[in-house]
Order: C-alpha cells, then sequence, then structure tokens
C-alpha cells in the first residue's frame, strides 16, 4: 500500500515538475492559455453531472431527482451570489429539505 502511495506522489510531482520547466522555458502561448482557463469548468462539470443527473445509476430527469432540483437551487445561488458559501449553504439546505418533506 505504501508503494502505491509513494508511485502516486512521484508520478504527480513529476508531471508538475515537468511542465513547470518546459513552460518556465517556452512560455505558454496564448492559444493554450485561452484552452487551459477552461480546464477547472470541464473537470468539475463530469465530477458533478453524473451525481446530479444519474443518482441511482439510470437518466433521471423529472421533479423527483432531488439530486437534481437541490443542484439548480445550487446554480441559481451561485448565479444571483456569486459566493461559494451561499452557493453551498443553500444547495446544502435545499437537499436536506428536499428529503424531509418529500421521502
Amino acid at each position: 500500500m505504501m508503494n502505491i502511495i509513494l508511485g502516486m506522489a512521484a508520478v504527480t510531482y513529476l508531471t508538475r515538475a515537468l511542465a513547470f520547466a518546459v513552460f518556465n522555458k517556452t512560455g505558454i502561448s496564448p492559444a493554450v492559455a485561452r484552452w487551459l482557463k477552461h480546464v477547472p469548468t470541464g473537470m468539475l462539470t463530469a465530477l458533478i453531472a453524473p451525481a446530479l443527473l444519474l443518482p441511482h445509476g439510470t437518466m433521471e430527469v423529472s421533479l423527483e431527482n432531488h439530486y437534481l432540483l437541490a443542484g439548480a437551487i445550487a446554480v441559481l445561488a451561485a448565479y444571483r451570489f456569486n459566493n461559494v458559501l451561499w452557493t453551498m449553504g443553500l444547495g446544502l439546505l435545499a437537499m436536506i429539505l428536499l428529503r424531509v418533506c418529500f421521502s
């Protein structure tokens, strides 16, 4: 188990160190910089969308999908308040209320 952890740590460090070394000397082209701006959004979408749309392993786009409803409320809160704490708090509150009131 310790070998796996050390191996993953080494791979993580080496990929970051090599990228830093290459881009430190050559710089990043404007096209790559524009592309890199969208990576966090894409990663978060890839992580969150399946949890919201496939809560039980099958596509569920309905009012009975509490995950999707709470996610929609969190998106509205993020748009309205532009604050991570409000977004997480209102999304969590929505999920709790949906679970308590409709389950």
